[in-house]
């Protein structure tokens, strides 16, 4: 294997874990983390979703996603439900609530993309 894989490797490591902790910084003002932040900006390009489904979106494992899911409802910023068509599933949906915190802190999460990505 090529050395300059594993360096690439390494910087897109590093790059991540910058970017992360930025993000966490930005974002704790509004009372939320990256895992939550994630969950409510694919709530809200999707009106609503199973868990199941979501867990692909925001790169969580199943536990980690219903921790995030839990604060989430804890502020009334999303709410659950069991799913109509299959009773088995549970779909969320953000409230009013978090519709407004996410629009409050997407500007703050969008510059901390542009600063660290270069966009």
């Amino acid at each position: 294997m090529p050395e300059d894989i594993v360096e690439t490797w390494h910087d897109l490591l590093a790059r991540h874990a910058r970017t992360n902790n930025a993000l966490e910084r930005a974002l704790s003002p509004h009372g939320l983390g990256v895992s939550e932040f994630e969950v409510l900006d694919q709530l809200a390009a999707l009106n609503e979703c199973r868990m199941q489904e979501l867990s692909g979106l925001v790169h969580l494992s199943q536990s980690a996603l219903s921790r995030a899911v839990a604060r989430l409802e804890a502020d009334g910023l999303v709410i659950r439900g069991i799913c109509p068509e299959d009773r088995r599933g549970i779909k969320t949906q953000l409230t009013e609530a978090g519709h407004e915190r996410l629009a409050a802190a997407r500007p703050a999460h969008r510059q901390v993309l542009a600063a660290q990505l270069g966009a």
